[in-house]
């Protein structure tokens, strides 16, 4: 059994192809869909998305938000924004990440405060997306 995948943006489509199974970030945490999975509707959180090809290869993509349907085996995710992992370069996401930790620390008020720690949220997120390890077969 698969699954056909969608993953859509306003500018681009980012991903549209068959698949064996997603793990999904949402606002209540990650989800896992697997073929026949039950019919839901959940908003996205900023996180990694997981995927599995038919040739068991796993992929990751970064969702920055969203909303997602699952039902008959097909998955739609509209997101925001989305980068695929193989688009994150190792280096500037480390060097985002150094950068958005300092700006944490030095934040002046709620709003500058609030703002960097999305940054090193957002910064976060794509580290791990690039320095993943899927699961073995």
């Amino acid at each position: 059994m698969k699954l056909n995948l969608y993953v859509l943006t306003p500018k681009r489509i980012i991903w549209d192809c068959e698949v064996k199974e997603i793990i999904l970030s949402t606002n209540s945490g990650q989800i896992g869909v697997l073929p026949n999975h039950a019919p839901i509707n959940t908003a996205v959180d900023m996180g990694p998305l997981r995927i599995r090809l038919l040739n068991d290869q796993w992929l990751t993509a970064v969702l920055w938000s969203g909303f997602a349907r699952i039902v008959n085996n097909e998955i739609i995710i509209l997101g925001n924004d989305a980068e695929l992992g193989s688009d994150i370069d190792p280096e500037e996401a480390q060097q985002a990440l150094e950068i958005a930790e300092a700006n944490v620390s030095r934040a002046e008020g709620t709003k500058e405060l609030v703002e960097a720690k999305v940054a090193l949220r957002r910064a976060r997120i794509r580290v791990e997306a690039v320095n993943w390890i899927p699961p073995s077969n």
